[in-house]
């Protein structure tokens, strides 16, 4: 009832912002965290009573996570939709100086590219080239906002420049892998883009980045598992207390002696 309450309130609200969706979407799951999890243990606490009602729930939650979490890593192809983290991408690093060669680059991974690294396919060239036309070519402000500040922004369009190629390199599978893009100034208002062979080419280096697709699925899968040990601890723990009190209430009491004198 609360939960329906929240939405019929949001969906009087014209504009969305930090009502809508933000605190009706945090709203809504600890209404439904409140409604099963809260059922399930008010039900367990009648029964066995208020402490053990509540480790039996979480632990049973737990469970059910522990399984939810491994099939989301083990799932592959399966249909399930897990948690992701960032994708893998292509991020500007630095944009080297119009005539000068990579070798003199502050990125020292990409100084030997020429002799060690690998050419650019065109499938990679096409790839990288979306990246490098958001580092360079500059932001245009929306709803009358000032664009978002760029380092490396200098051209209007991306038919302002030319992609001429270049190459990749990876250091070792775990290290960072860069690519170094050449391009040059397009000239002006020729179709498709060339080159201006009066103006000097210059050097992009990128860095990739392997994102964190896994990541969410890996810590709630080891967070998931950490508290269910701690909940089975917690029963164990619970029983033995159980125990030692039926021991305790069972054990003999001493009776006093009576005395002759």
């Amino acid at each position: 009832m609360t939960a329906l309450l929240i939405h019929v309130l949001g969906a009087e609200i014209a504009h969305p912002g930090i009502w809508n969706p933000t605190i009706i979407g945090y709203a809504t799951v600890l209404c439904a965290i409140g409604l099963f999890c809260g059922s399930v243990y008010l039900l367990l606490a009648t029964n066995l009573g208020g402490r053990l009602g509540f480790l039996v729930a979480f632990a049973g939650l737990m469970g059910f996570m522990v399984l939810l979490t491994t099939l989301w890593w083990s799932s592959g192809n399966s249909g399930l939709d897990p948690p992701h983290g960032h994708s893998p991408s292509w991020n500007v690093v630095e944009v080297v100086s119009p005539g000068v060669s990579p070798d003199n680059a502050k990125t020292a991974g990409v100084r030997d590219i020429a002799t060690k690294g690998k050419t650019i396919t065109s499938d990679q060239l096409v790839t990288i080239k979306p990246y490098i036309d958001t580092a360079l070519v500059q932001n245009v402000g929306i709803g009358g906002q000032p664009p978002l500040p760029q380092k490396f922004a200098q051209f209007q369009s991306a038919t302002d420049y030319v992609e001429i190629g270049g190459g990749t390199k990876n250091l070792f599978w775990h290290k960072p892998r860069f690519a170094v893009v050449e391009l040059c100034p397009a000239q002006a208002n020729v179709t498709p883009p060339v080159c201006d062979p009066l103006k000097a080419t210059q050097f992009v280096v990128l860095s990739y980045n392997y994102g964190t697709l896994r990541q969410p699925v890996v810590l709630y899968w080891f967070m998931s598992v950490a508290l269910f040990i701690l909940a089975l601890l917690a029963l164990h723990w619970e029983e033995q207390d159980e125990r030692a009190r039926r021991r305790a209430a069972l054990a003999p009491v001493p009776t006093p002696t009576p005395t002759s004198s």
